[in-house]
């Protein structure tokens, strides 16, 4: 279904005709109180989310907010306010707050809207990327999908004794932002999911594990019982771990975790990080950060992508780009701000990165999971982290871990209660394979990652 298509927006509360005149409204306020600039976002969302454990209704919540932003520019000094009260009276009382604001606060010579040629307007804003797909779900039929999840689970194998419980939720929202400067354009999007967690074993031995399925169109959902049945063997397989010595090892990160080593990437090359000098890759344009097999693509215009927008929460509109080339960083992550800080044009990036897809190229389409555990032949595959051991100033790296001993290229046996160390800008270099076991983590796609070496913690 259209996501810019006005008629198509069943379920919500408001139209796009409504939230284009507030749109209007508010930036003709600001403009007769004196704003040199001003920028307006207008966004509703609901949803049903239903929760159940060992059979029994835990949770049936529906929920239904929006709001206006509002942000006024005095020349170079900025303020804010929102609300979620659509009245015209709320509306001039929103913005008089924010032009307050705006006039008490210093200067800062980076505020002020993006420039006009980096905006999207015109076609440009009004790509459609099939990102909203209503799923017309009510509080039974969610009820009987988390059930039917749930008894997968228990199904499976006797020694899935407990739950801590399965979940749906159906959620869409749309918006419509506007500025002084030209830009309008808006969009609705869904996102719908289904998990499970399930607890194996009894007494002391006890393992639980998890896994979900995420989508914007409900039609490509796994199965419920796909997913129970998932889950189940990945808790079962987890049963009667054992400890590690300590010794420095090569480790696979699954997929799912993996993902982690990434989201740290973005986030040490993100305009925040480099601004203020704290990011371990301050230095990294244009300079060997990656092992030189691995690239890393960025498409915001992928079809149902989950990170998929036609601009950024800017307004600046947003591009396919090589972001690493054989392991070289080739951009960061900037908005508007950011990028003025850094004497540098933004990369439409206000908001976040936008459907990264991690390769290396040695990857054969044969690399499967088994294929990347003989890759690894002797070491430890992770398939859970804990903590936020990460530092993003330095790039140490320590987390709990759990996951499995692999000898000969074969899974011996599960491990927990570890720690493992290293620093990311090793570690990146360190990277020996990306596997072809793709799988996407919120708005990042790629497979395992295994690293040449890491200090483990065990016993």
């Amino acid at each position: 279904m259209s996501s810019s298509d006005p008629a198509a927006l069943r379920g919500f509360a408001h139209s796009r005709a409504q939230f284009a005149q507030l749109v209007e409204d508010a930036l003709k306020i600001a403009r007769s109180m004196g704003a040199s600039d001003a920028a307006v976002e207008v966004s509703e969302g609901c949803g049903l989310s239903v929760s159940v454990r060992k059979g029994s209704i835990e949770n049936v919540e529906r929920n239904r907010d929006k709001s206006i932003g509002v942000t006024v520019y005095l020349g170079q000094r900025r303020g804010n306010a929102s609300t979620s009260d659509f009245s015209p009276a709320a509306l001039r009382q929103t913005v008089q707050a924010a032009f307050d604001i705006a006039r008490y606060t210093a200067e800062d010579p980076a505020a002020g809207l993006p420039e006009p040629a980096d905006l999207a307007l015109g076609a440009d804003a009004g790509l459609d990327l099939d990102l909203f797909h209503p799923w017309d779900l009510d509080a039974e039929t969610a009820t009987g999908l988390a059930l039917r999840c749930e008894a997968a689970a228990f199904a499976t194998d006797r020694r899935i004794t407990n739950s801590e419980g399965a979940g749906v939720s159906a959620q869409q929202s749309h918006f419509f932002a506007g500025n002084s400067e030209g830009f309008r354009g808006g969009y609705a999007s869904s996102r719908h999911s289904l998990s499970v967690a399930p607890i194996a074993g009894r007494g002391r031995d006890m393992q639980r594990d998890a896994w979900y399925s995420s989508m914007r169109d409900a039609d490509e959902l796994a199965s419920p019982e796909a997913v129970g049945r998932y889950a189940a063997e990945r808790a079962l397989a987890r049963l009667k771990p054992r400890r590690l010595p300590t010794g420095e090892l090569p480790v696979l990160f699954e997929n799912t975790v993996a993902a982690g080593l990434l989201g740290a990437y973005v986030q040490a090359t993100s305009g925040g990080a480099l601004y203020r000098k704290a990011s371990f890759l301050a230095d990294s344009l244009g300079q060997q950060v990656f092992a030189d097999h691995i690239d890393l693509h960025e498409d915001p215009h992928l079809r149902k992508g989950k990170g998929s927008a036609p601009f950024d929460d800017e307004g600046v509109r947003t591009r396919a780009r090589q972001v690493v080339d054989a392991g070289v960083t080739q951009g960061w992550f900037l908005s508007s701000y950011s990028a003025r800080k850094l004497g540098m044009t933004t990369t439409g990036h206000a908001g976040g990165s936008q459907n990264l897809s991690w390769t290396s190229r040695l990857t054969r389409p044969d690399d499967d999971l088994d294929a990347m555990l003989r890759k690894l032949h002797r070491g430890l595959f992770v398939t859970e982290l804990m903590g936020q051991g990460v530092n993003g100033v330095t790039g140490d790296y320590s987390r709990g871990a759990a996951g499995f001993w692999v000898e000969n290229g074969r899974i011996a046996y599960p491990v927990d209660e570890i720690t493992i160390a290293g620093n990311l800008r090793e570690m990146l270099r360190g990277i020996v394979a990306i596997g072809a076991d793709r799988y996407t983590v919120g708005s990042k796609t790629l497979g395992s990652v295994l690293i040449d070496r890491m200090m483990v913690a065990g016993a």
